[in-house]
């Protein structure tokens, strides 16, 4: 009982570093932010005490990378004379990330004494799941929504939104983007895994994935991104692995929960207004192709409004030090009036040029690929898992200035063979 306790309050803990938000009565700092905080105490008493704590060659190469970023950013504020310091300070959401993975994978580690790749993809599936069922229910049962809002500031990404679904800290194409990175691990261990996945366990995989693909897309679209590279990616293993009992059992389980969930959400789409608009919302280009013949949605017809670009040498190169919308934020500034983020534009490769020119986002794209190397080589398993993450992280710049980053730092902290020794990202040179 005591352990089951341990697991729960270990997954809820993973959550607020997943999904960090602010308390009411705590604001100004989220959960993540506080995690971070406990984190790196916890590593700085492994570290004086020996405990095998390190920091490896990978990881200074990685903060060297950040903080060039970070120096990228701090350039085009200060010749532009902005006070736009999103991406200023990169490397110090670095450490933040970090720090809180740090103190998620310490409190897996009190508990189960080992961590391993898959447990903390199992954490990871459980919280997603646990954030959709929370957000449904919100949404079908006042109190409980009501009960939320009591404790969660509604600060837009990280807090409430209204009119749409969330969870606690998980809303719009950020909480999307997290989801579609845990459809595409649950898709790898159903696949890929070289071993037999039992009947219970391939089940477990099935439901959470067509809930996450229904609740998900709900909460945000982006969730199909990482609903369309599972498929693909099912698809592959299965045309490379014909006879591999998992991959057959897979698809046979999935067949089956389809044939059990479409007849569900069919039938609440007809009978529950508020589900119907959900649905409506989260699959409106199905909707649309079925309806007009056309796949069709009012977010891509705006976003391709959304594909602005520099008219100069200087803001290509260096930009124009704002991401955030200056008129927000800046007394000072004299330009057009634009609703929105800086230029109109929420795509996410136009606003980093406009933020650091091409010289921050070349260097940006080189911080994630570093880190999906490094990824690779200390967990060859699971090279492909890592490679499909910084896929999306570069699919949804197409549409969203955000990042994946707190994907890599859980596994960034996980020891390559994994004793009982404590690490914080020693990253094998």
């Amino acid at each position: 009982m005591l352990r089951i306790i341990a697991i729960i309050l270990t997954g809820i803990i993973t959550s607020f570093y997943f999904f960090p938000f602010e308390f009411s009565f705590l604001p100004g700092a989220n959960t993540k932010m506080i995690m971070a905080g406990v984190g790196l105490v916890v590593l700085g008493m492994n570290l004086a005490q020996k405990r095998m704590a390190t920091i490896g060659r990978d990881f200074i190469t990685l903060s060297v990378i950040a903080g060039l970023v970070s120096i990228a950013g701090l350039i085009a504020v200060s010749y532009n004379e902005t006070n736009d310091y999103t991406y200023a300070t990169y490397i110090v959401s670095m450490w933040v990330w970090l720090g809180g993975a740090y103190m998620a994978v310490s409190c897996m580690r009190w508990v189960h004494e080992k961590v391993t790749v898959k447990l903390v993809a199992h954490y990871l599936i459980g919280v997603c799941v646990a954030q959709c069922v929370i957000a449904f229910t919100m949404d079908q049962y006042v109190p409980l929504k009501q009960f939320v809002d009591s404790f969660v500031v509604g600060t837009g990404f990280m807090g409430k939104v209204e009119g749409r679904l969330y969870g606690i800290g998980a809303a719009l194409d950020v909480a999307g983007m997290k989801f579609a990175t845990i459809l595409i691990i649950i898709s790898y261990l159903c696949v890929a895994q070289k071993h037999k996945i039992g009947l219970t366990m391939m089940w477990c995989y099935i439901i959470a994935l067509l809930i996450i693909v229904i609740i998900g897309n709900m909460i945000g679209r982006t969730t199909t991104v990482g609903a369309t590279i599972a498929i693909l990616l099912a698809l592959y293993f299965t045309i490379n692995n014909r006879g591999n009992e998992s991959i057959k059992l897979f698809w046979k389980c999935l067949g089956i929960g389809l044939l059990i969930f479409i007849p569900l959400f069919v039938y609440l789409y007809n009978t529950n207004m508020v589900i119907h608009n959900n649905l409506q919302f989260a699959f409106e280009g199905f909707f649309s192709l079925w309806d007009k013949g056309e796949w069709k949605t009012t977010s891509n017809d705006k976003l391709m409004t959304m594909y602005v670009w520099p008219d100069n040498i200087k803001t290509w190169l260096i930009g124009d030090g704002y991401i955030n919308n200056p008129n927000d934020s800046d007394p000072y500034f004299i330009g057009e009036i634009i609703k929105g983020y800086y230029k109109g534009t929420d795509v996410g490769y136009c606003r980093f040029i406009f933020y650091f020119g091409v010289v921050g986002l070349g260097l940006f794209m080189a911080y994630f690929m570093k880190a999906t190397q490094i990824c690779m080589r200390r967990f060859k398993e699971y090279r492909v898992l890592f490679l499909m993450f910084l896929a999306v992280n570069f699919i949804v710049w197409l549409k969203v200035a955000t990042d994946i980053f707190f994907v890599f730092a859980l596994f960034l902290c996980l020891d390559e063979e994994e004793t009982q020794e404590d690490t914080m990202c020693k990253i094998a040179n």
